[in-house]
Protein backbone atom coordinates (compact mmCIF):
# COMPACT_ATOMS: atom_id res chain seq x y z
CA UNK A 1 0.00 0.00 0.00
CA UNK A 2 1.34 3.41 -0.92
CA UNK A 3 0.93 6.19 1.54
CA UNK A 4 2.21 9.54 2.63
CA UNK A 5 3.26 11.05 5.90
CA UNK A 6 2.53 14.72 5.48
CA UNK A 7 3.70 16.93 8.28
CA UNK A 8 0.69 18.52 9.85
CA UNK A 9 2.24 21.08 12.11
CA UNK A 10 0.65 20.70 15.49
CA UNK A 11 -0.75 24.15 16.17
CA UNK A 12 -1.53 25.24 19.69
CA UNK A 13 -5.23 24.97 18.91
CA UNK A 14 -4.96 21.37 17.73
CA UNK A 15 -2.76 20.32 20.62
CA UNK A 16 -5.04 22.17 23.04
CA UNK A 17 -8.04 20.26 21.68
CA UNK A 18 -6.19 16.97 22.03
CA UNK A 19 -5.19 17.90 25.57
CA UNK A 20 -8.78 18.76 26.45
CA UNK A 21 -9.99 15.46 25.03
CA UNK A 22 -7.44 13.55 27.08
CA UNK A 23 -8.17 15.35 30.33
CA UNK A 24 -11.95 15.24 30.02
CA UNK A 25 -12.04 11.50 30.43
CA UNK A 26 -15.42 11.68 32.12
CA UNK A 27 -16.98 12.92 28.89
CA UNK A 28 -15.44 10.28 26.65
CA UNK A 29 -16.71 6.76 26.01
CA UNK A 30 -15.24 4.33 28.56
CA UNK A 31 -14.03 2.00 25.82
CA UNK A 32 -12.55 3.99 22.94
CA UNK A 33 -12.12 0.89 20.76
CA UNK A 34 -10.97 0.78 17.99
CA UNK A 35 -8.40 3.56 17.61
CA UNK A 36 -10.52 6.69 17.05
CA UNK A 37 -8.23 8.57 14.64
CA UNK A 38 -7.08 6.13 11.90
CA UNK A 39 -4.63 7.68 9.50
CA UNK A 40 -2.99 9.90 12.14
CA UNK A 41 -0.14 8.78 14.37
CA UNK A 42 -1.15 8.44 18.01
CA UNK A 43 0.39 11.45 19.81
CA UNK A 44 0.24 9.84 23.26
CA UNK A 45 3.28 8.34 24.95
CA UNK A 46 2.49 5.66 27.53
CA UNK A 47 4.23 4.35 30.60
CA UNK A 48 3.10 0.84 31.55
CA UNK A 49 3.87 -0.51 35.01
CA UNK A 50 2.93 -3.65 36.91
CA UNK A 51 -0.03 -2.86 39.15
CA UNK A 52 0.76 -5.64 41.64
CA UNK A 53 3.38 -8.31 42.06
CA UNK A 54 2.37 -11.26 39.92
CA UNK A 55 1.98 -12.45 36.35
CA UNK A 56 1.28 -10.18 33.39
CA UNK A 57 -1.31 -11.90 31.18
CA UNK A 58 -2.36 -10.80 27.69
CA UNK A 59 -5.53 -11.80 25.83
CA UNK A 60 -5.69 -11.72 22.04
CA UNK A 61 -8.36 -9.27 20.82
CA UNK A 62 -8.03 -9.54 17.05
CA UNK A 63 -5.97 -8.44 14.06
CA UNK A 64 -6.19 -7.01 10.57
CA UNK A 65 -2.72 -7.27 9.09
CA UNK A 66 -0.67 -8.80 6.29
CA UNK A 67 2.52 -9.09 8.33
CA UNK A 68 2.70 -11.96 10.82
CA UNK A 69 3.75 -10.78 14.26
CA UNK A 70 3.86 -11.93 17.88
CA UNK A 71 3.76 -10.17 21.22
CA UNK A 72 6.54 -10.03 23.79
CA UNK A 73 7.42 -8.14 26.97
CA UNK A 74 10.35 -6.43 28.63
CA UNK A 75 10.35 -5.95 32.41
CA UNK A 76 12.61 -3.08 33.42
CA UNK A 77 14.26 -3.30 30.00
CA UNK A 78 14.90 -7.07 30.07
CA UNK A 79 12.92 -9.40 27.84
CA UNK A 80 11.03 -12.19 29.59
CA UNK A 81 11.80 -14.36 26.55
CA UNK A 82 8.11 -15.13 26.04
CA UNK A 83 6.57 -14.42 22.62
CA UNK A 84 3.18 -15.47 21.37
CA UNK A 85 -0.39 -14.50 20.47
CA UNK A 86 0.48 -14.83 16.80
CA UNK A 87 -1.79 -12.35 15.03
CA UNK A 88 -2.66 -14.81 12.23
CA UNK A 89 -3.14 -18.06 14.13
CA UNK A 90 -4.46 -17.02 17.55
CA UNK A 91 -8.15 -17.21 18.42
CA UNK A 92 -9.80 -14.15 19.93
CA UNK A 93 -9.75 -14.61 23.69
CA UNK A 94 -6.59 -16.76 23.71
CA UNK A 95 -4.33 -15.88 26.62
CA UNK A 96 -0.56 -15.70 27.10
CA UNK A 97 1.36 -15.34 30.36
CA UNK A 98 4.09 -12.90 29.38
CA UNK A 99 5.98 -13.35 32.64
CA UNK A 100 6.28 -12.24 36.24
CA UNK A 101 6.71 -8.65 37.42
CA UNK A 102 6.92 -6.88 40.75
CA UNK A 103 4.61 -4.00 41.58
CA UNK A 104 5.92 -0.82 39.96
CA UNK A 105 8.16 -2.57 37.43
CA UNK A 106 8.25 -0.79 34.06
CA UNK A 107 6.69 -2.89 31.30
CA UNK A 108 7.56 -2.40 27.64
CA UNK A 109 5.64 -4.41 25.08
CA UNK A 110 7.38 -5.75 22.00
CA UNK A 111 6.09 -6.57 18.53
CA UNK A 112 8.20 -9.18 16.74
CA UNK A 113 7.72 -9.91 13.02
CA UNK A 114 8.00 -13.67 12.52
CA UNK A 115 7.43 -13.95 8.79
CA UNK A 116 10.22 -14.26 6.21
CA UNK A 117 9.19 -10.92 4.79
CA UNK A 118 10.73 -7.49 4.42
CA UNK A 119 14.37 -7.11 5.37
CA UNK A 120 13.60 -3.97 7.35
CA UNK A 121 11.46 -6.05 9.70
CA UNK A 122 14.52 -7.78 11.16
CA UNK A 123 14.10 -6.08 14.52
CA UNK A 124 11.36 -5.53 17.11
CA UNK A 125 9.02 -2.60 17.62
CA UNK A 126 8.38 -1.32 21.15
CA UNK A 127 5.54 0.36 22.99
CA UNK A 128 8.04 3.08 23.93
CA UNK A 129 8.60 5.19 20.78
CA UNK A 130 12.02 6.27 22.06
CA UNK A 131 13.19 2.69 21.38
CA UNK A 132 11.88 2.55 17.80
CA UNK A 133 14.58 4.44 15.90
CA UNK A 134 16.07 1.23 14.49
CA UNK A 135 12.68 -0.24 13.58
CA UNK A 136 11.55 2.98 11.91
CA UNK A 137 14.84 3.73 10.16
CA UNK A 138 15.22 7.13 11.78
CA UNK A 139 13.01 8.94 14.27
CA UNK A 140 11.10 6.44 16.38
CA UNK A 141 7.32 6.81 16.15
CA UNK A 142 4.44 5.59 18.29
CA UNK A 143 3.43 2.07 17.33
CA UNK A 144 0.78 1.46 20.01
CA UNK A 145 -2.56 2.80 21.11
CA UNK A 146 -3.86 2.06 24.62
CA UNK A 147 -7.19 2.67 26.33
CA UNK A 148 -9.15 1.17 29.24
CA UNK A 149 -11.19 -1.95 28.46
CA UNK A 150 -14.21 -2.34 30.73
CA UNK A 151 -15.83 -5.34 29.00
CA UNK A 152 -19.03 -3.34 28.51
CA UNK A 153 -19.00 -1.86 25.02
CA UNK A 154 -17.54 -3.48 23.06
CA UNK A 155 -17.47 -6.92 24.66
CA UNK A 156 -14.58 -8.93 23.19
CA UNK A 157 -15.21 -12.62 23.72
CA UNK A 158 -14.79 -13.47 27.42
CA UNK A 159 -11.72 -11.26 27.86
CA UNK A 160 -11.56 -9.76 31.38
CA UNK A 161 -11.33 -6.09 32.23
CA UNK A 162 -7.90 -4.59 31.59
CA UNK A 163 -6.08 -2.29 29.20
CA UNK A 164 -6.66 -2.60 25.46
CA UNK A 165 -3.45 -2.18 23.44
CA UNK A 166 -3.28 -2.08 19.65
CA UNK A 167 -0.25 -2.13 17.35
CA UNK A 168 0.65 -0.41 14.09
CA UNK A 169 3.11 -2.83 12.51
CA UNK A 170 4.56 -0.91 9.58
CA UNK A 171 7.79 1.01 10.29
CA UNK A 172 8.16 4.69 9.52
CA UNK A 173 10.12 3.96 6.36
CA UNK A 174 7.35 1.75 4.95
CA UNK A 175 4.33 4.02 4.70
CA UNK A 176 2.37 3.14 7.88
CA UNK A 177 -1.37 3.71 7.71
CA UNK A 178 -1.74 4.28 11.47
CA UNK A 179 -4.85 2.17 11.85
CA UNK A 180 -3.51 0.49 15.01
CA UNK A 181 -5.26 -2.83 14.40
CA UNK A 182 -2.43 -5.15 13.34
CA UNK A 183 -2.22 -7.03 16.65
CA UNK A 184 -4.58 -6.08 19.46
CA UNK A 185 -4.69 -7.45 22.98
CA UNK A 186 -6.00 -6.76 26.47
CA UNK A 187 -3.45 -6.82 29.25
CA UNK A 188 -4.15 -7.36 32.96
CA UNK A 189 -2.21 -6.37 36.08
CA UNK A 190 -1.01 -3.19 34.39
CA UNK A 191 -1.26 0.48 35.33
CA UNK A 192 -0.94 3.05 32.58
CA UNK A 193 -0.07 6.72 32.41
CA UNK A 194 -0.29 8.69 29.18
CA UNK A 195 1.21 11.97 28.10
CA UNK A 196 0.71 14.07 24.99
CA UNK A 197 3.95 14.39 23.03
CA UNK A 198 5.66 17.78 23.00
CA UNK A 199 5.39 20.05 19.98
CA UNK A 200 8.85 19.18 18.80
CA UNK A 201 7.81 15.56 18.28
CA UNK A 202 6.76 14.72 14.72
CA UNK A 203 3.03 14.75 14.06
CA UNK A 204 2.36 12.42 11.15
CA UNK A 205 -0.62 11.83 8.90
CA UNK A 206 -1.35 9.09 6.42
CA UNK A 207 -2.48 10.22 2.98
CA UNK A 208 -2.81 7.71 0.17
CA UNK A 209 -1.57 7.53 -2.50
CA UNK A 210 1.44 9.82 -2.40
CA UNK A 211 5.07 10.04 -1.42
CA UNK A 212 6.50 9.78 2.07
CA UNK A 213 7.25 12.94 3.99
CA UNK A 214 7.73 13.98 7.59
CA UNK A 215 7.98 17.51 8.93
CA UNK A 216 9.01 18.31 12.48
CA UNK A 217 6.93 21.06 14.08
CA UNK A 218 8.63 22.97 16.87
CA UNK A 219 7.38 25.46 19.44
CA UNK A 220 7.86 29.10 18.68
CA UNK A 221 10.68 30.84 20.46
CA UNK A 222 9.70 31.46 24.05
CA UNK A 223 6.73 29.11 23.88
CA UNK A 224 6.52 26.26 26.32
CA UNK A 225 5.34 22.85 25.10
CA UNK A 226 1.87 22.02 26.37
CA UNK A 227 1.57 18.58 27.89
CA UNK A 228 -1.24 16.70 29.51
CA UNK A 229 -1.41 13.43 31.34
CA UNK A 230 -3.91 10.83 32.40
CA UNK A 231 -3.68 7.44 34.04
CA UNK A 232 -5.76 4.35 34.66
CA UNK A 233 -5.41 0.81 35.94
Amino acid sequence: MKSKLAGVGASKAVMGASLALLLCASGAPPDAIPYPAPGVVNPRVYTFTAHATGDVVAYFAGSSADITTELGLQVNGVSTGVFGLNNHSSAVGASLNLGHANAGDVLTFMLRPVCPCYSWLATDAFSNPALNATYDGGVGIQHVYATPYTATSPIIDAIPVGTFVAWEDLPGMAHPDFDYNDLTFVITNVSVSAEIAQFEQPVLRYESPASFEMIIDRTAKGDQPRRGSASWL
